[in-house]
């Protein structure tokens, strides 16, 4: 039933993305039975009408990089997004580049952060998507008045919001969603693929009432607040360092006692945006019931475990692990579990085979849609995680701070280049406190072979034998000369084939061994 369902034609091929901003599986109620009160009915009803990947990683905890692998499926050392405020590479194409020349109709609405301008983004719709829906972060500021503007980058505490008269239509979230439900409506009897991108819970925390008092009193466990980062990264050690003050003064409402994080104005965000979702949900439901919902976020904030906030240069669960739910009625079941790591990266190759389209090999992920059907499938033995900077505007929030990373649902060893090594068992060590890198034997070796395996499987811009020139690594001591030749993979309905330098012909494999 399920292989009849993807390929019979007669049915319509719709799909939503909703893509939210800041928020990790730890502060969405499926994910975290444990605390009660986060605020998320529609993102829990959805995973009760799916699947839910209980392990699913972004590509990089920080927004721009993190959007370059789910729009062009190659890794941001693939794609050139190595921070914030740079776009991909001109000759690779988007997933809306992919689906125009496919005749599927696209829309995008809200952030983007693709473009290589700043974080609002420039305001013009890139090809791919549909000009009349693109609706970004310039646009929105555009669409205030000056006050409202002004407003608009302000944390507003609940007096604030009344004294102000802050409505739910004044947000960019609930402008985002007016849009997208204008969409499915008017494209109810096509083929589609809709993004719905929405900014909140990020800075400012920008939320209406009942939601912006919803959480004066909640109270959120941190139970590895008290890290005391020793034998942990350097770069760490400074991070805490750097927003200690702010925990410590209570700045935008937050509260920090023991292991009890308050933090108001983010939950209450978080819970807001919950509330746009659903909105959208309601119009898929009353338009296109039949159509296939894919739910994620870019990446998560560390909120105070750890001891930092916000996300940086580390790969630790709180900002890499992700809420990802997809839901298609008649291919996948419902209110279920699948616990194989999976990936953004693995995102696109799972749309393409949805709409019938050629995976091309230039893609860096595998399709999840066999997972997705048959939730004990395990589509990945491990998953990748980078960092490489914060953003190119300034120097702050980890610089320049390359961050290779495998997991393989047990084990996670990151490799800091400029700074010590991690490794975490998370079955014994859910919460990431002992760094066991000297002591992680031939676990630890494994997981490095793998991750230098994919270094060069994926033409990582950074690769070289650096990488292994570890205290505690015995691999073999390679020169940083005379490696092989890695041409790009094939992508045919975008560019030709490569031509190999020595014979000018055309490749047929992506490794050439030198002689």
């Amino acid at each position: 039933m399920r292989e009849v369902y993807l390929t019979t034609r007669s049915l319509k091929k719709q799909a939503i993305f909703f893509l939210i901003d800041t928020q990790g599986a730890n502060v969405v109620g499926c994910y975290n039975s444990h605390v009660s009160g986060l605020g998320t009915p529609n993102i829990d009803r959805l995973a009760s009408e799916g699947v839910r990947f209980d392990r699913a990683y972004t590509c990089s905890p920080v927004c721009g990089p993190a959007r370059s692998a789910i729009f062009t499926g190659l890794y941001p050392h693939s794609n050139g997004v190595l921070g914030n405020d740079m776009a991909p590479h001109l000759d690779l194409p988007t997933l809306g580049q992919r689906f125009k020349k496919a005749g599927i109709r696209t829309g995008y609405v809200g952030k983007w952060h693709l473009d290589g301008t700043d974080y609002f983004g420039d305001g013009r719709c890139p090809d791919g998507w549909d000009p009349e829906y693109w609706f970004d972060g310039r646009n929105y500021l555009e669409s205030l008045t000056e006050e409202e503007r002004d407003l608009s980058r302000r944390v507003l505490n609940p007096a604030e919001v009344s004294r102000f008269g802050i409505t739910s239509d004044f947000t960019f979230a609930h402008r985002i969603a007016d849009r997208a439900i204008q969409f499915i409506q008017t494209h109810k009897n096509e083929d589609f693929f809709l993004v719905v991108s929405i900014d909140e819970p990020h800075h400012p925390y920008i939320c209406p009432e009942p939601f912006v008092s919803a959480f004066e009193t909640f109270d959120f466990p941190v139970p590895n607040y008290g890290d005391s980062l020793s034998h942990k990264p350097r770069s760490q050690q400074e991070w805490a360092n750097y927003v200690e003050p702010a925990l410590q003064k209570g700045e935008q409402g937050l509260q920090i006692n023991s292991q009890i994080l308050r933090h108001p104005r983010f939950f209450g965000c978080n819970s807001y945006s919950d509330a746009q979702v659903g909105r959208v949900l309601d119009a898929i439901r009353r338009f296109v019931p039949s159509a296939f919902v894919t739910y994620t976020s870019d990446h998560g904030d560390m909120l105070a475990s750890h001891r930092l906030l916000g996300k940086g240069p580390a790969v630790y669960e709180e900002i890499t692990r992700i809420p990802l739910i997809m839901s298609l009625p008649g291919y996948a079941p419902s209110d279920v579990t699948t616990c194989g790591p999976v990936s953004h990266i693995d995102l696109i190759p799972t749309w393409l085979e949805f709409f019938g389209l050629d995976v091309p090999p230039l893609l860096q992920g595998q399709s999840l849609l066999k997972q997705l059907a048959n939730p004990a499938h395990q589509t990945n033995d491990s998953i990748f995680i980078e960092f490489n900077r914060f953003e190119v505007d300034h120097d702050g929030f980890g610089a320049f701070n390359p961050i290779r990373a495998i997991f393989d649902g047990r084990h996670k060893l990151a490799l800091n280049l400029l700074d010590s090594d991690e490794l975490y068992d998370l079955q014994t060590d859910p919460l990431e406190m002992h760094n066991q890198i000297e002591q992680g034997g031939n676990s630890r070796d494994r997981l490095m072979e793998r991750l230098l395996d994919w270094m060069g499987l994926t033409r990582d811009v950074l690769r070289s034998p650096h990488w292994q020139r570890r205290s505690w690594c015995n691999f073999e001591n390679l020169s940083s000369w005379g490696g092989p030749t890695r041409p790009r993979p094939f992508d045919p309905d975008f560019f030709p084939a490569t031509l190999l330098y020595d014979t000018g012909r055309p490749i047929d494999r992506f490794v050439y061994d030198k002689k």
